[in-house]
């Protein structure tokens, strides 16, 4: 099992930034793939934002490239989301995302807030 505990969310004016953090705590294999996606207000499906895998290779939705930048401390099994010119609709809850020997595994959830 893992557990994946993030940190970071909150309310910012548009223009501004935050960080995300996702920190992996259990059984943590050193091939996976981490990421986060985003749930927007009004029902709307869990979307892909970013991901990045263990050669540190990422994938970014084209909604969010050149704003947000996605990497990870391995030896602090973490995963930072760091999101710059927040736009109203990043407002969104997002979901720290790790993938490892074939089983997903999802955080909790924070919300973030971009409004003025």
């Amino acid at each position: 099992q893992v557990q994946l505990v993030e940190a970071g969310g909150g309310v910012v004016q548009p223009g501004g930034s935050l960080r995300l953090s996702c920190s992996a705590a259990g059984i943590i294999c050193s091939v996976d793939v981490r990421g986060w996606y985003r749930r927007a207000p009004a029902g709307k499906q869990r979307e892909l934002v970013a991901t990045i895998d263990s050669t540190g290779k990422t994938n970014y939705a084209d909604s969010v490239k050149g704003r947000f930048t996605v990497s990870r401390d391995d030896a602090k099994n973490t995963v930072y989301l760091q999101m710059n010119t927040l736009k109203p609709e990043d407002t969104a809850v997002y979901y720290c995302y790790r993938q490892q020997s074939g089983a997903g595994y999802w955080g909790q959830g924070t919300q973030v807030t971009v409004s003025s």
